[in-house]
């Protein structure tokens, strides 16, 4: 039975691809480097900012590049990203039947964090977990343990959400069953190859794969209500 719901954050709850290109080309710019279209950056996102930066710049200039990346980032993300169609109302559901559940990003947790409040999400979660929390980003799956162990849940009764191929085997390292949503930058075709457990067209197809819990599953569910 599953009691405990984590998602990925990028692609799969929030577009927040524009302020990431910005930032980006504005790393791009400052090292002579022509300016990337917004679908290109989109299938260049999901490993971590310091791989975003050195796949784009060269593994000698990341230190730079981070802080360039960041600075412009701080001034431009929170207006810049939104939340993706059927979010808040499958989430507020979600929450009213009884899931616990949280968030396990390569975003440091601050902007994470922060973004959620500015769309009014982040007291839904009861965990947010940066890569700046633990010693290895995804895929690999620390991030995931970490927040499982906050929301005091166990692989056995947990699902994981997301858009990407590395989230599809961030989950499967970490023994979850893993729920795609093809709304990122990766087509249907290449998340069909992964072999999800479920791959989604709409974000709301998630209200028919976690029924409501009952009340007894509800007392035991951790950080439900």
């Amino acid at each position: 039975m599953i009691r405990t719901i984590l998602f990925d954050l990028d692609g799969t709850l929030v577009d927040s691809y524009l302020p990431i290109t910005e930032s980006l080309n504005e790393v791009r710019s400052a090292f002579g480097l022509p300016s990337k279209s917004e679908a290109e950056v989109r299938r260049e996102v999901g490993r971590g900012l310091e791989a975003l930066i050195g796949d784009n710049v060269g593994a000698d200039r990341v230190e730079e590049g981070v802080r360039i990346f960041r600075d412009c980032y701080r001034r431009i993300f929170r207006e810049g990203t939104r939340l993706l169609p059927g979010v808040a109302s499958t989430i507020e559901t979600l929450a009213g039947r009884g899931y616990a559940m949280g968030v396990t990003s390569n975003k440091p947790a601050y902007f994470t964090r922060e973004i959620l409040i500015a769309l009014g999400l982040a007291s839904t979660f009861g965990a947010i977990y940066g890569p700046e929390m633990v010693t290895h980003p995804k895929p690999h799956p620390e991030m995931i343990h970490g927040a499982l162990a906050e929301l005091r849940s166990h692989p056995d009764e947990s699902a994981y959400v997301g858009d990407m191929l590395i989230d599809v085997e961030t989950a499967r390292r970490a023994g979850l069953p893993v729920y795609v949503i093809a709304s990122g930058g990766q087509s249907r075709e290449e998340l069909e190859k992964a072999r999800p457990d479920l791959l989604l067209s709409r974000f709301e197809e998630l209200l028919e794969v976690f029924p409501a819990l009952d009340p007894a599953q509800r007392s035991s569910s951790p950080g439900s209500s």
